[in-house]
């Protein structure tokens, strides 16, 4: 079973950057396609960015294109989100997750960190 971690999280201002890290446990990691997800107060997760296990394919939602980028280094079994222009909407706690290269679900879930964009 994969842990994930994340740090990176925090409180900025409007227009400020933040990079969020996952490291996961498994050795195996490089396997895995990696994604970062999101919850708002009173609202569902929604997706963020995903990259593939070998980093060749990158997909975003829409109200983070342009501003945010995930990347992966697996010589250090870790993702990373770098997130710049963050505006009040971006405030939720972030999650990254793990998908087996041929499942259609993401099995494994960190436990979350908290970003908090100020106006």
């Amino acid at each position: 079973q994969v842990q994930l971690v994340e740090s990176g999280g925090g409180s900025v201002q409007a227009g400020g950057s933040l990079r969020l890290s996952c490291a996961a446990s498994d050795s195996t990691f490089s396997s895995y396609n990696m994604g970062w997800f999101r919850q708002a107060p009173g609202l569902a997760r929604e997706f963020v960015a995903q990259i593939r296990w070998s980093g060749g394919f990158t997909s975003y939602a829409d109200s983070v294109k342009g501003r945010f980028t995930i990347s992966r280094d697996n010589t250090k079994n870790t993702v990373y989100l770098q997130m710049n222009s963050l505006n009040p909407e971006d405030t939720a706690v972030y999650y990254c997750a793990a998908q087996q290269i041929y499942s259609v679900k993401y099995e494994y879930w960190g436990q979350g960190t908290q970003v908090t964009v100020s106006s």
